[in-house]
């Protein structure tokens, strides 16, 4: 674990964007579809979910309205948590862990989401590490990830604060006001196939663009560049916001009909 970063506890206490209802519940209906279409299933009935980076537990609470057979939200935001069990206590067990050690046997999951999260971990490779651990060999996770060059950074709306060595953007975030020095620490496309490396994975980005309504990917990148030509749009990947990736043990294609921008394998294996 390193030295110079110490978990984020508590973050629902200072990012209020984790309490924002309507917009975790959106974020959980575009997840939940692309999960449908990799698997080819109508909803996610039987399946053994768990949502790492659960926080408040609306996500959570969304996949067993999916119809998951068990959910679990797991995460070390204990107030957060507190809010979860509380409302959603009933249907979705919630569990108080460290990515780095889940508390689960191995191959206990059928999917798992892990939604905007890597940024905020001590060590993102040793939380990957453990996801493919405890998922089980036909399983699928779903990872929303963050792009180290998208142009606005997403949690302090600074631009360019994530292309900046630590010391700048310790100091801009300052100077903006909005925060005592930059915590988060994203990757481009390639460090993240890279902490990828041990899975197969299908990238989704794309596809969510090209069918929004399948996907309830309407709020994906901004109005005037979702409307452009796919091609043109395609130009914008490096600097894309946020990459939508499926990721899997064993090589196994998307099992849903096909797509306008059919998912693509995203690098060697």
């Amino acid at each position: 674990m390193s030295k110079e970063r110490a978990p984020q506890l508590a973050y629902s206490e200072f990012q209020g964007a984790m309490l924002e209802e309507d917009k975790r519940r959106r974020k959980a209906a575009k997840l939940i579809s692309v999960l449908r279409h990799f698997l080819g299933r109508d909803d996610l009935s039987g399946l053994v979910v768990a949502d790492v980076g659960c926080s408040a537990g609306f996500i959570s609470d969304e996949l067993a309205e999916a119809g998951a057979k068990h959910t679990v939200g797991i995460d070390i935001d204990v107030p957060g948590l507190r809010k979860a069990a509380d409302r959603f206590g009933e249907r979705v067990g919630f569990v108080c862990g460290d990515g780095e050690r889940l508390p689960f046997p191995d191959g206990t999951f059928d999917a798992i989401v892990f939604n905007h999260i890597y940024e905020h971990v001590v060590d993102p490779d040793a939380v990957v590490k453990e996801l493919h651990r405890v998922l089980a060999d036909d399983g699928a996770l779903y990872l929303g990830l963050g792009n180290k060059y998208g142009i606005m950074e997403p949690h302090y709306r600074l631009p360019f604060l994530s292309y900046l060595p630590a010391g700048l953007a310790d100091r801009y975030v300052k100077a903006s006001g909005r925060a005592d020095h930059y915590y988060e620490r994203f990757r481009g496309r390639t460090g993240l196939q890279q902490m990828l490396s041990d899975f197969h994975v299908w990238d989704y980005t794309f596809s969510v663009i090209a069918e929004p309504d399948r996907f309830h990917g309407q709020d994906d990148l901004p109005g005037p560049v979702a409307k452009l030509p796919e091609q043109a749009v395609r130009t914008l990947r490096p600097i894309i916001p946020t990459f939508l990736w499926v990721a899997t043990k064993t090589p196994q294609p998307p099992a849903g009909p096909i797509l306008i921008s059919p998912a693509e394998r995203v690098g060697p294996r």
